[in-house]
């Protein structure tokens, strides 16, 4: 239901072509520091298959960031070419990207990692599932988001295997402390988002209503002053003179 409703959403996202390769650019850059954190995963867990598995995942991240640079950096070459008629535009609108969450590996134990790796991979997935959807205009940008959701679905069954294995008793916990922080950040950001958009119209409410009326009457009233040297009469001469 929710892909229904964003749908439209997501097709006007996508439809520009720089906004297009700045999204992909950012989401090279979000696979990549993925693949670092997976590597320092397989480096301090005791687990000998956990390792062999995020040294794949870690694999798999990093050739997805070079799926998404190539691409991005393909489309922005198109870009440059005099016939084409996209320009650049303000890209102050760009929903369901990961890497959102600050993960620190080395607090977490091996459970608490996978839940949090599952939920971000099924997050994931839905996205570029979405863009995969919009993108019908785009098949080589197409073609490169089925690829990666071929790995995502990969990615989302091992983990939650995994967690189900090392932690056969808490794994429905540590799957409902993920979500829960997730929500918690996810409403702290939208909080930041509306603090600053409301800070924005109470100052240009004030502008108008205040500042404003202000500027204009002491306008009004620089113009009605006498400014520079004033003449003296003759009179003031006068009585000046008699005065010394």
């Amino acid at each position: 239901m929710t892909r229904i409703l964003l749908s439209p959403l997501h097709r006007w996202v996508w439809l520009d072509t720089a906004r297009r390769a700045r999204k992909l650019l950012r989401f090279a850059e979000t696979e990549a520091d993925g693949g670092r954190d997976l590597v320092r995963a397989a480096e301090l867990t005791p687990d000998p298959l956990l390792r062999r598995l995020f040294l794949f995942h870690a694999r798999d991240e990093q050739r997805h960031a070079e799926l998404f640079r190539g691409r991005g950096a393909a489309l922005l070459h198109a870009l440059s070419a005099p016939s084409s008629p996209t320009g650049y535009r303000a890209d102050w609108l760009a929903p369901g990207e990961r890497g959102l969450d600050e993960l620190r590996i080395e607090e977490l134990e091996d459970g608490a990692l996978l839940a949090f790796l599952h939920l971000s991979e099924k997050s994931a997935a839905m996205d570029f599932a979405s863009y995969r959807d919009v993108l019908q205009h785009d098949p080589s940008t197409r073609a490169v988001f089925e690829e990666v959701l071929h790995d995502e679905a990969y990615h989302m069954n091992y983990t939650l295997s995994q967690l189900v294995r090392v932690s056969p008793q808490r794994h429905q916990l540590l799957l409902w402390r993920v979500r829960l922080s997730r929500l918690w950040k996810g409403y702290l950001r939208l909080a930041l988002a509306l603090a600053g958009a409301i800070s924005g119209l109470i100052l240009t409410i004030l502008y108008f209503t205040l500042l404003a009326p202000f500027g204009y009457f002491a306008k009004r009233a620089a113009r009605r002053e006498p400014t520079g040297w004033l003449p003296v009469s003759s009179e003031r001469n006068a009585s000046l003179d008699r005065q010394y």
